[in-house]
């Protein structure tokens, strides 16, 4: 035993000896340039590659076998040498450790690649100058490069792959590469510059660590000048894993991945952060499919301009992926962020390069919308402090390349839900919608800091308000094909109440209608239609309202927040036109004609045919001794509003009291919200009438005038005419005068005129007195 141990040993020892003293003289007696043109003639056959060493070839000995080659370049069959090359390298080095040697094993102790230059270039009809290339050694066999690689003096027999080659790298190492991809289909240039990659163990059996670090850059034009600039994308990339291959599964899998990206653009003053980590990716390529195992995707997302600090977004989420079935799964999707932001879901992916179509299923959990909005530079001023606060949604999703949908949504939006189906084209030349919510109260979105009282009450002020702001997007409306409908069981806006209003919307070429709007508005009923023709440069408007019965004293105390002075049916209907895109425009071009009736009617608390008979009676030197109603009964009020240019003006304004008809005309500026209208009211002696009227008083009109402007006091607003009445009255005695006027005013007027003190103040029963004596003297 000892004997047969110590002959084994000698044999290693005389094969060490041998494979030493053949090392040295292969690194001491063979010159390494005497190899060039071998190496330069395998590279041609096998590639069709020029090559050119400019640069030696070394040995290397202790403690391993290696060659290094220095400035080396290659040129594709077609180029021109005086070009630049397809393919340059600083330096390249390939060491082997001896031992296994001695085993006849060639196991690679090491890989350096310096300074490595490529060169890639599509062109217009999207060919790549690798193509070729890449065919060529797709035909080659396995074990052709190594056999022309042997030495001649070896003899003609001599095959090289007669060594075994354990692929078992001790250290990989790509340096100081750059890449250059210029692309005449998209006209961009990309660059990954700075290229280092490291490995250790390098093995197909066993995960391996891997580093990869680039800066990836990217030209949006190929013109010279703009080459020159700073480009136009910047990346930062950095890779860490463990890898592990099957190479003859053709198998990567990628564990514990972590994958960090700094980029940022020319306008760009910080860069947008982006991560990607899983616990395992696996790619067959063979069987062309990607898997992803507890994925997460984060970001840190900047925008100086709308927010300040970093946006952080975390998306986790599993896939897999088939490239030959065209399909990709994502699971357990789930995104994360600031201010209560969790969307969770799964997305399905056919067809996925020939023409993707997806579905899936999409549920946000309460979040504040109000930051997002922030973000996204729409600053929100409204009337509740607290309004978007509490938003959610869950749905199905389905869609393709240009287009998405939810066909079964739930939307919550504070204290109102919305059920129905949404769908638009990305682009944004599509929108239909169909939905049903149970309540909701606009009030609380109003801009500004008003109340819903201020709301109602300055709701044509704000109606009419001059702005140079546009109020609807018109570039969007001109190419937007529009299909919805909206229904609301209880509708609350500055205010005032809807009973479950509908509308629907239809709209295509520019050309976008209110095809139906009904609601319930205090026991009546609300009806329009309309239309924007927003296809020219200027929109055009048009809308026709119909008002039936509504009650007006619940009205006006839901507006004023006050007791209605007026009960009654009120109707309304016409036609508007306008033209434009802001109020001032609308309100200056607006155009059309209304009419209005109130019916029921009755002023509360008051009655002014006791008033006015109470007077009739004093006039006459009489008493009245009927029982009066608490009201004033409205027999008749119409009127019809002619608008041209944004005035209102009406000349057939009729109210008909018992015993009393009231007539006026007046107008109205939109524009300014100045109006001033007239009134006369006079005494009939109708069949109903209040009281028994002297026709002389029948003459006699009771005018009012109201002037100013909305934006005043009501109580500023009208007033009893003391200058037309006064008038009036003189005219009327006037005709009647005889010999006894002076006795006859004092007579028959005297305790009227002193009321009339009382009612028209002070002094106005004498100044009467005084102008009725200097007409007849």
């Amino acid at each position: 035993m000892k004997q047969l141990l110590r002959i084994l040993l000698a044999a290693v020892g005389i094969l060490a000896i041998v494979a030493v003293a053949a090392v040295v003289y292969v690194t001491t007696f063979l010159d390494p340039e005497d190899f060039k043109p071998r190496l330069t003639a395998v590279v041609k056959e096998q590639t069709g590659l020029n090559l050119v060493l400019e640069g030696p070839i070394n040995w290397s000995f202790y403690p391993r076998i290696g060659v290094s080659v220095e400035q080396a370049r290659a040129w594709l069959p077609e180029q021109d040498q005086d070009s630049a090359a397809f393919a340059a390298i600083n330096r390249a080095e390939v060491s082997v450790a001896f031992a296994p040697l001695l085993r006849g094993e060639i196991a690679v102790d090491g890989l350096t690649l310096d300074g490595m230059r490529l060169n890639l270039e599509r062109d217009a009809e999207g060919e790549g100058n690798w193509e070729p290339l890449v065919e060529r050694l797709s035909e080659q066999t396995n074990g052709a490069a190594e056999t022309v690689l042997a030495p001649a003096s070896a003899g003609p027999n001599a095959d090289a792959g007669s060594l075994a080659v354990v692929l078992n790298i001790a250290s990989v190492e790509v340096k100081n590469a750059d890449i250059r991809f210029r692309d005449e289909q998209t006209q961009a240039l990309w660059r990954l510059q700075q290229l280092n990659i490291s490995g250790s163990n390098v093995n197909p059996v066993r995960a391996f660590p891997l580093k990869a670090m680039f800066t990836l850059t990217k030209h949006n034009r190929l013109d010279a000048e703009v080459l020159e600039r700073a480009p136009d994308i910047t990346s930062d990339i950095n890779l860490e894993t463990r890898m592990r291959l099957g190479l003859e599964e053709e198998l990567f899998v990628l564990e514990n991945m972590s994958l960090t990206t700094r980029t940022s653009t020319k306008t760009d003053s910080e860069p947008q952060q982006l991560s990607l980590k899983a616990a395992e990716m696996v790619a067959r390529m063979g069987e062309q499919q990607l898997s992803i195992k507890e994925g997460l995707l984060e970001a840190g997302l900047r925008n100086a301009d709308s927010w300040q600090g970093s946006l952080a977004l975390a998306l986790a989420f599993g896939l897999e992926g088939d490239w030959q079935a065209q399909t990709a799964q994502f699971k357990d999707l789930q995104l994360t962020g600031p201010d209560g932001l969790r969307v969770s879901g799964h997305l399905n992916i056919e067809q996925m390069l020939d023409a993707p179509n997806y579905r899936g299923q999409l549920t946000a959990a309460p979040f504040t919308l109000r930051p997002w909005l922030a973000r996204a530079g729409i600053t929100l001023t409204t009337a509740g402090e607290a309004a978007l606060s509490d938003v959610a949604m869950t749905s199905p999703i389905e869609g393709d390349a240009e287009q998405f949908s939810l066909p079964r949504l739930s939307l919550v939006i504070d204290d109102s839900t919305f059920t129905g189906e949404l769908s638009a084209a990305l682009d944004g030349s599509r929108l239909a919608f169909d939905l049903a919510g149970d309540q909701l109260s606009l009030d609380r979105y109003l801009p500004g800091e008003a109340t819903a009282e201020q709301a109602s009450r300055g709701l044509l002020r704000s109606a009419f308000a001059q702005s140079s702001d546009s109020l609807l997007p018109q570039s969007v409306l001109a190419g937007l094909a529009l299909e919805g409908d909206l229904s609301i069981d209880t509708l609350i806006f500055a205010g005032l109440t809807f009973n479950k209003p509908s509308l629907q919307l239809r709209g295509d070429d520019g050309v976008h209608r209110l095809t139906a709007f009904e609601s319930g508005f205090y026991e009546g009923k609300l009806n329009a239609t309309g239309q924007v023709d927003a296809s020219d440069s200027v929109l055009e408007w048009a809308f026709s309202p119909t008002i039936s019965s509504v009650q007006v004293a619940p009205l006006i105390e839901a507006m004023s927040k006050e007791t209605s002075p007026l009960r009654g049916r009120f109707d309304l209907s016409g036609d508007l036109t306008s033209l434009g895109n802001t109020r001032e425009a609308l309100t200056s071009n607006l155009n059309g004609e209304l009419t209005a009736h109130l019916k029921d009617g009755a002023i509360l608390e008051t009655n002014i045919s006791q008033q006015m008979c109470e007077l009739v009676a004093q006039l006459e030197g009489e008493g009245t001794v009927r029982d009066w109603q608490d009201d004033t009964r409205f027999e008749q009020f119409d009127g019809t509003f002619q608008i041209s240019n944004g005035l209102v003006e009406s000349d057939d304004l009729l109210i008909t009291l018992p015993g009393i008809n009231v007539q006026g005309d007046g107008e109205l500026n939109l524009s300014s919200l100045a109006f001033d209208t007239h009134a006369n009211a006079r005494l009939v002696d109708t069949a109903d009438a209040a009281c028994n009227v002297n026709p002389r008083l029948a003459q006699l009109p009771l005018p009012m005038r109201c002037e100013g402007n909305l934006s005043d006091a009501r109580s500023e607003w009208c007033r009893f005419d003391r200058e037309a009445f006064q008038t009036a009255v003189v005219d009327l005695l006037r005709n009647e005068a005889g010999d006894r006027v002076d006795e006859e005013i004092e007579e028959r007027l005297g305790d009227s005129l002193d009321q009339l003190d009382e009612r028209l103040g002070e002094g106005a029963g004498q100044k009467l007195r005084e102008g009725l004596r200097n007409l007849f003297n």
